[in-house]
């Protein structure tokens, strides 16, 4: 490892530059703007995940259901917890965070699946978790380097969502 040199003259410099920038400086990376876009399709996923799991903690019945009504309240907070760290996450870059109901379901990466029963509800919540770990992992690949603050929250989300999955196709088991 070489020895870490930084002209710290030049640093405090462009920190007063383009002060009205935030937390964004000129070591910056990505395309704000396109991050921004792809945060926001994240949080319509995650918008579209919370009423998913909210309904199926609602609508389930059953012999089994108590202890999977838990989870699906469990996963809820969980993604409304994501939904807050993503529109921070735009805020901070300088965006605005798209909670507007009107296009939710054809931003979100994840479809709404309403599932009839315990079963049908679980295996919709784990498809839905499955298409997350593959388009955050996507996401993460995109970010490289670019926006390592950005690529560090999308790792810790799909850390959950990989957990997520995992209690799903445990409770799928379970019920067949």
């Amino acid at each position: 490892m070489t020895e870490f040199i930084s002209d710290i003259t030049a640093i405090r410099e462009r920190a007063r530059h383009s002060i009205g920038d935030g937390a964004v400086t000129g070591a910056y990376k990505a395309d704000r703007e396109q991050v921004i876009k792809v945060l926001n399709d994240a949080l319509a996923t995650e918008l579209v995940c919370i009423l998913r799991y909210k309904r199926h903690y609602f609508m389930a019945r059953g012999i089994s259901s108590d202890s999977v009504k838990a989870e699906f309240l469990e996963h809820a907070g969980q993604e409304q917890e994501h939904a807050d760290w993503i529109a921070e996450r735009i805020t901070q870059l300088g965006g605005a965070p798209n909670f507007d109901p009107v296009g939710l379901a054809d931003r979100s990466h994840a479809e709404y699946a309403p599932g009839t029963d315990l079963q049908s509800m679980i295996r919709e919540d784990l498809i839905a978790e499955r298409i997350a770990i593959e388009t955050y992992s996507a996401i993460i690949r995109w970010l490289g380097d670019g926006d390592a603050t950005t690529r560090k929250l999308i790792v810790d989300i799909l850390k959950v969502e990989e957990e997520h999955a995992d209690d799903m196709a445990n409770l799928l088991t379970q019920l067949t």
